[in-house]
């Protein structure tokens, strides 16, 4: 049979059939006096063993050695099965994501479970929505892996939905430069207030380095209204100082 026919009966291409015959997985047949290669039935039982295993999973650079000794074949589908084993868990693992996404209404881009960290878009402008998503998409990043399901089990799905921080948002969001100095002093007090406990419960992640902080701080000042990042540095030097009092004691 001509190579045309080989490949078709393998289900392969004749350019998969001349790949496997410079790699030499595929001996090459001798050609006839018209210039054509020639293969008999043997040559196609050899292409049927080699898709086989190839469709398993075993890679090209093993088969020599595989398609001739079963012991070697034995060893591999070991290790094609463990192989296989991790992907089912990794895909398991990306579809319970995905339908924790979902019952979230969480953006793709943000970690299960944290939609309700964001405000509602209708009642902040959009610069300040894009803020917050792109603060949120950098926070999962940095906590690395679990980070995010961990923060979410501690602080619960709900606190961000609270009246009271909705409030406090909604005030923040609307600092701005005629904004009365007794305005921003009684808001970083209430903030504080509001987020000493929420900070308590963080213990058991871990701090975020000092590149990490700086780039948190690099995104707020580039998204924030002056006085808006003066009361967020504020703050959080005032919630360090009572997280540093409380170890002390």
């Amino acid at each position: 049979m001509l190579s045309s026919e080989l490949a078709e009966l393998a289900g392969v291409t004749v350019r998969t059939l001349r790949h496997y015959h410079r790699i030499g997985l595929l001996p090459e047949p001798p050609r006839s006096s018209g210039g054509y290669r020639r293969y008999g039935v043997s040559d196609l039982v050899r292409l049927l063993r080699i898709t086989r295993m190839t469709a398993l999973g075993l890679p090209l650079s093993a088969l020599p050695e595989v398609l001739d000794d079963p012991t070697a074949a034995e060893e591999l589908l070991d290790e094609l099965d463990r192989r296989a084993a991790a992907e089912i868990e990794r895909l398991t693992a990306r579809r319970a994501d995905i339908a924790a996404l979902r019952r979230g209404n969480t953006p793709p881009d943000l970690p299960p479970g944290w939609s309700g960290w964001r405000t509602d878009p209708e009642k902040i402008s959009a610069d300040m929505a894009r803020y917050e998503h792109e603060q949120l998409v950098l926070a999962g990043h940095l906590l690395g892996h679990g980070g995010p399901a961990l923060l979410t089990a501690l602080v619960g799905e709900s606190a961000p939905d609270s009246a009271v921080n909705v409030a406090l948002t909604e005030r923040f969001y609307a600092l701005g430069p005629d904004t009365p100095d007794v305005e921003v002093a009684a808001l970083v007090d209430e903030l504080v207030t509001h987020l000493e406990p929420v900070v308590a419960g963080l213990t058991e992640l871990p701090p975020l380095d000092h590149r990490a902080s700086a780039l948190m701080e690099q995104l707020n000042e580039q998204a924030l209204e002056p006085v808006q990042h003066r009361v967020l540095q504020q703050v959080q030097q005032r919630l360090a100082a009572t997280g540093e009092g409380s170890g002390g004691g």
